[in-house]
């Protein structure tokens, strides 16, 4: 009974942190319902998804005792294979939702329902574009998955039983073994492949995240005071600008075509400065403005405890990556390596964290979660992207619906990357946990950490790491991908480190907004 106590009270904090979050980004004139709802609901499953790695880890480690000896309920390798079953179903389970919500529920919820129709009524309607949008991604999802059967027929994941059989007797085999299977390698190897999108999302919005979220504790904001004065000078300066423009045509001369297309400028110029001046005003007697100033110090230190841990992330991952560039068998193992040949700083402080229960269970949870909101600020801070091409702006109160699946979609993904991000920073700790075991000589009884290379009887891997490596090929690019992840982060410290100061009222004025958005904003 209390650990489902606990199971919903963190269920409903979850919950609450969505709603939360996504209403205050979310814009008051275009709310929908049902996207409110989707992108609610995607959230959570991002986060709890997220929140399973540590449990998996806690679970292989309760099984023993710090002795290295298995607990009387784990010492049957029945019950502990039910334990390891419930864990990989979890896994699959929430993978399997979010393949859901990537293929079907958010794109179906983001071409079918418009926030408003023509007349600026809310309600649910269905256009011929929204019905081909519709159609065009259910053919590519079909498209996706022949390919990966396909490709599964053809990939020397499990050897058939003769080597000289030909195509169709592989494909047949394939068939025979995703039946005797219940289809968990087709699935497995489609969450994989989903994967590789996620690794794109980790490489440009998590590293960029990472830095930019410090720097900008760090930074803090302009004052209010000098900024408003600044726009007011502004306006005066455009304002000056437009009457000598104007005093062009006194005489009844019109304007040339270069002097109307510089005033149309000015005027939009001048129409932007005035509703930063209603912002600005409306900042500086804002309560928020002045607690943020009053707890200045303590975002200091938060950022500097954050840039702390980006780059204590950082120098692990180089190290296990460069751990694999030396002692791994390369490209054909999936840079596999045996053991930890080199000192990773990460992986050494939750080993050295876990005689004091439960400090390392409550560091990798924070680890976990430190991903996710890195991930959410990098969104945030560059919008939504579309190589060259900006789609979504994510703002305070006025951020789009459909930005808000998008951003609800991107996050799913990094989450299904963010367990091999973990297991990059800390391999041998991802694997076993606090797991040891025992070696019995004629004289004496030596304990050792659970490591790859111990016996299989006497460790329980992670069924994360199972997951996670179950196809060599995926394992390479996730290689490739860490060493990109570090140029990404290195390459957004630099540009993050030589912007200035974020403005108080920082992406609430654009110039292709309408006046009309400035009232949700006053009220």
């Amino acid at each position: 009974m209390l650990g489902w106590s606990i199971f919903t009270f963190i269920l409903l904090v979850i919950l609450a942190f969505c709603w939360v979050y996504i209403r205050k980004f979310q814009s008051r004139q275009e709310s929908e319902v049902v996207s409110t709802i989707t992108a609610i609901c995607a959230l959570a499953i991002a986060l709890i998804t997220s929140a399973l790695l540590p449990v998996d880890i806690f679970l292989v480690s309760f099984m023993k005792y710090p002795n290295g000896t298995y607990k009387e309920w784990a010492a049957n390798n029945e019950t502990r294979g039910q334990i390891e079953d419930t864990v990989l179903y979890g896994y699959y389970t929430l993978y399997s939702i979010i393949l859901f919500c990537v293929f079907l529920w958010i794109p179906f919820v983001y071409f079918y329902y418009e926030e408003r129709d023509d007349d600026n009524v809310n309600k649910c309607s269905v256009r011929i574009t929204d019905v081909s949008c519709i159609a065009f991604h259910a053919l590519s999802l079909l498209l996706i998955d022949c390919c990966v059967i396909v490709f599964r027929a053809f990939v020397p994941l499990e050897p058939p039983p003769s080597q000289n059989s030909t195509q169709w007797e592989k494909v047949q085999y394939l068939f025979e073994e995703l039946g005797s299977s219940h289809g968990l390698p087709a699935l497995s190897f489609s969450i994989s492949s989903l994967t590789l999108i996620g690794m794109l999302a980790v490489i440009t919005y998590t590293a960029y995240g990472m830095s930019v979220l410090p720097l900008n504790l760090i930074k803090g904001t302009r004052s209010v005071v000098y900024e408003r004065l600044e726009n007011t000078e502004d306006i005066d300066d455009v304002e000056h600008q437009i009457e000598k423009l104007k005093s062009k045509c006194n005489d009844g001369r019109p304007l040339s075509s270069r002097d109307r297309h510089n005033l149309q400028e000015l005027e939009s110029k001048l129409q932007v400065l005035q509703r930063r001046g209603r912002h600005l005003e409306i900042a500086e007697r804002n309560c928020c403005t002045k607690v943020g100033s009053a707890l200045r110090p303590i975002k200091i230190l938060l950022g500097i405890f954050f840039i702390l841990v980006a780059l204590l992330f950082t120098v692990a991952l180089f190290i296990s990556n460069l751990d694999k560039a030396l002692h791994s068998a390369g490209i054909s193992s999936g840079f596999i390596v045996f053991g930890t040949n080199l000192t990773n700083p990460l992986n050494e402080l939750l080993l050295a964290l876990q005689p004091v229960f439960p400090l390392d269970y409550i560091l990798i949870t924070v680890i976990t979660m430190y991903f996710v909101v890195t991930s959410m600020a990098g969104i945030r801070n560059m919008g939504i992207w579309f190589f060259w091409i900006r789609l979504y702006k994510i703002r305070p109160k006025r951020t789009r619906p459909q930005a808000l699946l998008f951003l609800c979609m991107i996050l799913l993904l990094i989450v299904l990357h963010t367990s091999y991000m973990i297991y990059s920073l800390a391999p041998q700790y991802v694997m076993y946990g606090s797991q040891k075991y025992l070696v019995f000589d004629v004289t004496f009884i030596r304990m050792f950490l659970c490591f790859s290379l111990s016996p299989p009887d006497q460790c329980i891997v992670t069924r994360s790491y199972l997951f996670l490596h179950k196809f060599w090929f995926f394992s390479t690019i996730y290689y490739f991908g860490n060493w990109a992840f570090i140029g990404a982060f290195l390459i957004g410290l630099a540009v993050s480190c030589c912007r200035g100061k974020k403005s108080v009222i920082e992406g609430e004025v654009e110039a292709d907004d309408s006046d009309l958005s400035d009232d949700e904003y006053v009220h």
